[in-house]
């Protein structure tokens, strides 16, 4: 099951939403905003996405580890709610395609 898309939405006047798609036509949803920095937040979101397109949704934890270590600057709150977006809405694939619920 690969990841095919990633988009975000901003919605006023401070969310931000993740929707993951993959290969198998399961999205999964998540919420990544640090309060008053949706914009940065969403970068940080589009910075990841580059290494997560292609790999498989399922391994959440091997993801979650690549998106982590890929920065030099690790942690920090902008960082760790773009990361805590797409974890949720991996669950959220995961859960769809297990057919139980997250």
């Amino acid at each position: 099951m690969k990841i095919t898309r990633i988009t975000t939405y901003r919605v006023p006047p401070r969310w931000m939403f993740v929707k993951i798609e993959t290969d198998e036509g399961i999205s999964g949803w998540g919420e990544a905003v640090v309060e008053g920095r949706a914009r940065t937040v969403e970068t940080a979101v589009h910075e990841f996405t580059r290494d997560l397109i292609g790999q498989d949704a399922a391994r959440i934890n091997d993801l979650w580890q690549l998106m982590y270590r890929s920065n030099f600057y690790r942690g920090g709150p902008i960082l760790m709610s773009a990361i805590a977006g797409i974890d949720q809405a991996l669950w959220d694939i995961k859960g769809k395609h297990l057919g139980v619920p997250v």
